[in-house]
């Protein structure tokens, strides 16, 4: 997203003079907010309760602009925004790694027919959040326990601190590939299908691609893909004319075990949208010989510098992977230095150019983790690897979900503020 003109950002800096009472006495409002501005995100909501002219000016429209406009890029708050289940009734919140601190969000505009939402993707562009998509239960649809994608689409707005509800996708989908384009002001979504987390199979597959006009609020309908894919991971490859959205991963058809259990075929291959052409696909083959694994891990990319290609990671059975373009092949990068025991609910996202690999610190395979069991919020241990450094380290954090937090189900991005 643009960020705010000079003129623009003046004026609120101007505006901040006819706050009463003063911000910090004995100094001009515009310069006691320039002071604010430096002090992490994270802690702004805790701030508010100080004074009334602290609440006023972290609960003012104007606080993001200052800080993007006074704040190197370097400095904003790497944040870590974490949905542990439904957001239509659950909040999400936002992790600072740095400080470990942990700050609410409201939850997202309730509608009282649908409930369980999940495998939505959440994204971030600028100041904003984006939750689109994903698979619920709708109680105006037959039969009740079978679950429908969503088409919704809503925008979280950082400075006005309020959701809002936009044009909703021409296809609902759930579990798909998505990606937004760096300074593009567009979103593209691909594949997708209806499987909800309370059944481990069937749901519906889809092959169709679109793409979101953040200025116009609009969808538009691209060419599909060759086939139904869904569970897949999507990424922009290039700038300006050269960019690509490369589609990796995924279930497509599925087949029965004696004739009753489903169990789905997954993917090995790339394929790759070059959006010069009009959008048009290719296919890049296999990222792994038969047996080699059984399906793609969690996927994250690192989008450190705008003008080289992201770096992409998979991480599969407490080993982390990285993907080599030229060769379509993936080798191995590092191992987890404490391992897990439930290997299957790890979160794992990229942050600030860094690898965060996320679990229940009780469930850590340590002995010094055993006393906390007994805890009625879990500890969390973050993980931390550099991909440039080639280093570790890890940093712990009391959970403020009243139960621990399945990362099977939650959905994660990050954003800078």
């Amino acid at each position: 997203m643009a960020l705010p003109s000079s003129t623009t950002v003046t004026n609120q800096e101007s505006q901040l003079q006819t706050i009463n009472p003063t911000i910090i006495p004995g100094l001009p409002n515009d310069l006691a907010a320039i002071i604010l501005v430096f002090v992490p995100y994270s802690h702004h909501s805790r701030l508010k309760s100080i004074c009334k002219s602290w609440k006023h000016f972290f609960s003012s429209k104007t606080i993001i602009s200052l800080r993007q406009k006074h704040l190197p890029l370097s400095t904003l708050s790497p944040l870590l925004c974490i949905f542990p289940q439904d957001p239509l009734i659950a909040s999400p919140y936002l992790f600072d790694p740095r400080n470990l601190a942990w700050s609410p969000l409201p939850p997202m505009p309730c509608n009282p027919h649908v409930y369980g939402l999940c495998n939505f993707t959440s994204i971030c562009i600028g100041s904003h959040l984006y939750v689109l998509g994903g698979s619920l239960f709708d109680t105006r649809s037959y039969p009740l326990d079978y679950p429908c994608p969503s088409s919704s689409a809503f925008r979280f707005d950082f400075g006005t601190f309020s959701w809002e509800t936009l044009a909703p996708m021409i296809n609902p989908r759930g579990s798909f590939a998505c990606a937004a384009a760096p300074n593009f002001d567009k979103i593209l979504v691909a594949g997708g299908g209806s499987r909800h987390t309370m059944f481990g199979a069937a749901g519906s597959r889809m092959s169709s691609v679109e793409m979101y006009d953040i200025g116009k609020d609009e969808w538009v309908a691209l060419d599909g893909l060759p086939r139904f894919r869904a569970g897949c991971v999507g990424f922009f490859v290039g700038n300006g004319e050269e960019r690509e959205f490369w589609v990796m991963g995924g279930y497509g058809e599925s087949r029965t075990v004696s004739g009753v259990f489903p169990v789905d075929q997954y993917y090995r291959d790339v394929l790759v949208m070059e959006m010069k052409n009009g959008g048009k696909w290719r296919e890049l083959g296999d990222m792994w010989e038969e047996g080699e694994r059984w399906k793609l891990g969690k996927i994250v990319v690192v989008e450190d510098v705008p003008s080289e290609a992201p770096a992409v990671f998979m991480l599969d059975r407490g080993d982390i992977f990285s993907y080599i373009m030229a060769s379509n092949s993936w080798i191995k990068e590092t191992s987890l230095p404490r391992k897990t025991s439930d290997e299957s609910s790890v979160g794992f996202v990229a942050l600030d150019g860094e690898l965060h690999v996320i679990s229940h610190l009780n469930g850590v395979k340590s002995k010094e983790c055993q006393r906390l069991r007994q805890q009625k919020r879990s500890t969390m241990l973050v993980q931390i690897y550099h991909p440039r450094t080639k280093s570790w380290r890890s940093v712990t954090t009391r959970s403020p979900f009243q139960h621990p937090l399945d990362f099977k189900t939650a959905v994660m991005c990050a954003i800078r503020l």
